[in-house]
């Protein structure tokens, strides 16, 4: 199946898995919304929503990023919004964003916790919700729209470790 003229809005699209997805769909020749906090590089994880529009649109496809925090409802239906107005509406979601922790429960702080909980279920949720009624549009005019749901590893997420004594 080709994505040309399809669009899809990716979170967490300026590195890793979510660009891999954005440049494939790229080189079909689809738009691709990058939704990424990232603006400026960071030493340590290279990629921004920048370099990653470049390479997304040196792959064939029509790329617009977008700097969103997507635990921010407002934020993500304005870019939702936008994003339909920009492309004439949104066909995939590619909910990718997410946020780990490499550390077991006794380890884990709140505010880590927090932060994954914000990003890998409510960010999740704040975007389909946002996006549901472009996906509803594109399914009505027989465009056949996804959501593509994607996590961390549970391998590598927020454990629970055995306690002794304690089921």
């Amino acid at each position: 199946m080709s994505l040309a003229g399809k669009t899809l809005l990716i979170t967490g699209a300026s590195r890793g898995i979510g660009l891999a997805i954005a440049k494939r769909a790229a080189g079909d020749g689809a738009n691709i919304a990058i939704l990424a906090k990232t603006e400026t590089p960071n030493p340590k994880l290279p990629g921004t929503i920048y370099t990653a529009a470049e390479e997304i649109e040196a792959a064939g496809g029509h790329a617009l990023p977008l700097p969103v925090d997507i635990r921010d409802d407002g934020r993500v239906a304005e870019a939702a919004k936008r994003v339909a107005e920009h492309f004439g509406g949104i066909d995939i979601l590619v909910n990718n964003a997410s946020a780990i922790s490499l550390s077991g429960t006794s380890e884990t702080p709140m505010k880590r916790f927090d932060l994954m909980f914000g990003v890998n279920v409510r960010g999740t949720f704040v975007c389909t919700q946002a996006c549901l009624p472009h996906l509803k549009a594109s399914a009505q005019a027989g465009r056949n729209p996804h959501v593509l749901m994607l996590s961390p590893p549970l391998t590598h997420a927020y454990v629970c470790e055995p306690v002794d004594g304690v089921q």
